[in-house]
């Protein structure tokens, strides 16, 4: 894959987080600065399609990202989008405000991520067997998820979601954080979305965790400074779970 290819296929994934909708070779051309025709960059296309990076769910649309197209992004297009300070300062107030209520600290995490993520949350303390989740709403107003069997596959995952952690968390160390996309993820109901995963403990030194659910196209790079200045707030070390599409 030359460089022009790379930045076609992230400016795809970038195109279809945003819209969720497939691109085409004239919104890439508007998109990047390439000087270099339509059909230059329709080629540059299937090659991406031949090699997997991209589909094309129409013969007559543009193509999406696969799995592996994700997986490139991630690893070499995505680029760092810190909280604002605005972001950061919401986020230890409402964290604080609900403390002070005696709120349940899980849950309230596990509220604050949806909000802020737009995605389902899921949060808990490994060590005491206590999760909540927040955000089905949120999901279910994602197109990817408006089909019933979809939604009650996720569901089905979160009903046994502790011990599917327990057994990711086996093989993470405190403070990693991890990104499984689609196949990739360890929870096979939930394999058309995409998950984020973030070891810590409490201040009490419980294992815990924090997650987060939506498509595949979700913003990775928020998504991750979330769940990282979250585990910060929580204090020693977290576990972050999020789960986009």
């Amino acid at each position: 894959m030359n460089s022009r290819q790379q930045n076609i296929l992230v400016a795809v994934v970038e195109l279809y987080m945003k819209a969720a909708a497939p691109v085409g070779s004239q919104s890439l051309l508007g998109y990047l600065p390439l000087k270099v025709s339509s059909a230059t960059v329709r080629n540059d296309m299937a090659f991406l399609e031949e090699e997997g990076y991209l589909y094309q769910p129409h013969t007559s649309s543009g193509r999406i990202p696969t799995d592996k197209g994700y997986r490139f992004y991630i690893e070499n297009g995505m680029r760092a989008e810190l909280l604002s300070k605005k972001e950061e300062s919401d986020l230890r107030t409402e964290l604080i405000k609900l403390q002070t209520r005696n709120a349940r600290l899980a849950r309230t995490t596990a509220k604050l991520l949806s909000a802020f993520s737009g995605n389902l949350a899921v949060s808990g303390v490994m060590d005491h067997e206590e999760f909540y989740d927040f955000g089905m709403k949120e999901l279910m107003e994602e197109p990817e998820f408006r089909e019933l069997d979809e939604v009650c596959r996720i569901v089905e995952a979160l009903d046994s979601i502790d011990e599917k952690l327990d057994i990711i968390l086996n093989k993470m160390k405190d403070g990693e954080m991890r990104i499984f996309v689609g196949e990739e993820n360890p929870v096979k109901e939930i394999s058309n979305c995409a998950m984020i995963v973030a070891p810590y403990r409490n201040s009490d030194g419980d294992r815990s965790v924090l997650a987060i659910i939506g498509p595949k196209r979700m913003s990775y790079a928020k998504n991750t400074s979330l769940l990282e200045y979250v585990r910060k707030l929580l204090g020693v070390s977290a576990v972050i779970v999020l789960f986009v599409s």
